[in-house]
């Protein structure tokens, strides 16, 4: 089961999470018996997802809901008040403040744009139990399993749609799951070793919109290439991009990235518009790598690093390896062991070119690149339908060097009919903090016309491709 839901035209997310606890006590280890254990335990928190003792809570807010009874919430809130209307009792630390009213004029501007509403999943501790009395002991040995399923469901729903009838569905959604991580449960299990089920969501690319999918937790991607095929195959999506990758997984807007990097830095770009202009652009996540971060003070010597780390980056966030972005001595490390530098290049503070990061690149990714040679700046004018091309069938962020500079081309747009050209370059020259109000403003992260390469140096450009996987 892979539950899906459409983005297109849509203005809210609501979104629930929240741990249930898994407990299993397994009088025989027989695999009959121990399947049957576990169904049980599934279909009892199907069960309790969908009684009286469920409880959503809105996160950040105070606002109490049970999805499963007919029951006013607050004396501002029922069953029958649009959902839309949960963001205006959702504070920050900067709002708690802030007046009702003035949340409701940011929630009124909010409606222009997919908001997403958070939840928290609970049970109540207290339940009415019926007294039994105990007329025997006996002494056995027993199998106990104990842990945590991290459940996470989302729907989306338009304006005007209640908080009841939206809640009812999230129910539905949560039952599905737990069924889902059954199916999952069982498939890999071993003995009474457990593998806990984990819920992972995908973006993709229209109409399909938002899929949910379930993976057993400890199994690599490389072991679960038959289950993403069969979801290639259910959503008819080619076979050479890793849509269903755990690294490819949906970032939701509200949620901050843990390792502080910024991420697409020219989506808050506004493109710059010419006759019969196009525009070309990398394709998915890439982190915005520069000088002075990670402790390292590489400034003057670690811009082609950085653009190496910034493509290394994309290649991690797409899907297509689990390494994380290696750091300067690594790729430094790649190259001598590649033969194309001597030991006591480690540690040293030597620059590298396109031709290095091409190495590296292969090296510690596998992943090839091509050559672009311009003799000279002024070239790289007529280079528009080259960069077209390789953003289009590619989308992989460029590496141009050029000098003792090195750069990242994230775009190009360009008129075919009049050659005009603008080259979208994120800077890695940058030594501040992660601003990314700064870093555009500024011009670290912007569109540049040709007049911004040297007209006479020679430049190289390494082109990353795409690998060709599931």
């Amino acid at each position: 089961m892979v539950v899906e839901t459409h983005l297109s035209d849509l203005n809210l997310i609501l979104r629930v999470k929240g741990p249930l606890e898994f407990k299993c006590l397994f009088d025989k280890t027989d695999a009959p018996n121990i399947e049957k254990v576990i169904s049980q335990t599934f279909e009892g928190l199907s069960s309790d997802i969908k009684s009286d003792f469920c409880v959503f809570t809105l996160c950040d807010g105070l606002v109490v809901i049970w999805p499963n009874k007919d029951v006013h919430m607050s004396e501002d809130i029922t069953p029958n008040t649009p959902c839309e209307e949960l963001s205006q009792w959702i504070q920050t630390s900067e709002q708690e403040s802030v007046s009702k009213r003035s949340l409701k004029k940011n929630q009124t501007k909010a409606k222009k744009c997919t908001t997403v509403i958070n939840l928290g999943l609970m049970m109540e501790a207290t339940r009415p139990r019926a007294l039994q009395s105990v007329f025997a002991r006996t002494v056995q040995t027993s199998h106990f399993v104990s842990t945590v399923l991290k459940m996470d469901c989302v729907i989306c729903v338009r304006f005007g749609e209640t908080i009841q009838d939206a809640c009812l569905r999230l129910v539905e959604e949560l039952s599905n799951q737990l069924n889902e991580m059954k199916r999952v449960t069982l498939l890999h299990l071993k003995g009474t070793s457990i593998l806990i089920p984990e819920p992972f969501h995908f973006l993709l690319p229209q109409p399909h919109g938002l899929v949910t999918a379930v993976y057993p937790s400890g199994v690599p991607d490389s072991q679960l290439q038959t289950v993403r095929q069969t979801l290639h195959q259910k959503y008819d999506l080619a076979d050479d991009t890793p849509f269903f990758r755990r690294a490819n997984a949906y970032h939701f807007p509200n949620e901050p990235y843990r390792d502080g990097y910024l991420r697409n830095p020219h989506l808050s770009l506004t493109h710059p518009a010419f006759d019969n202009g196009k525009v070309y652009l990398v394709q998915g996540l890439y982190s915005y790598h520069h000088y002075m971060q990670d402790r390292i003070d590489d400034n003057g010597w670690g811009c082609a690093y950085r653009s190496l780390q910034t493509i290394c980056s994309w290649f991690q966030q797409q899907g297509y390896v689990d390494r994380s972005v290696p750091s300067h001595k690594e790729i430094q490390q790649a190259l001598v062991n590649v033969g194309d530098k001597q030991a006591s290049f480690v540690g040293s503070r030597q620059w590298i070119g396109s031709i290095e990061v091409q190495m590296v690149l292969n090296e510690l990714l596998g992943v090839t690149s091509k050559i672009m040679f311009v003799s000279q700046g002024s070239e790289l004018a007529s280079k528009g339908r080259e960069l077209a091309n390789h953003f289009t069938t590619e989308g992989t962020p460029i590496m141009i060097g050029g000098g003792v500079l090195a750069h990242t081309i994230l775009g190009v747009a360009w008129s075919e009919t009049t050659g005009e050209i603008r080259y979208l370059i994120l800077d890695p020259h940058y030594t501040g903090a992660e601003d990314l109000q700064l870093i555009t403003e500024k011009g670290w992260c912007g569109w540049k016309g040709p007049e911004f390469w040297d007209q006479t140096a020679y430049y190289n450009l390494c082109l990353p491709q795409r690998p060709k996987v599931i």
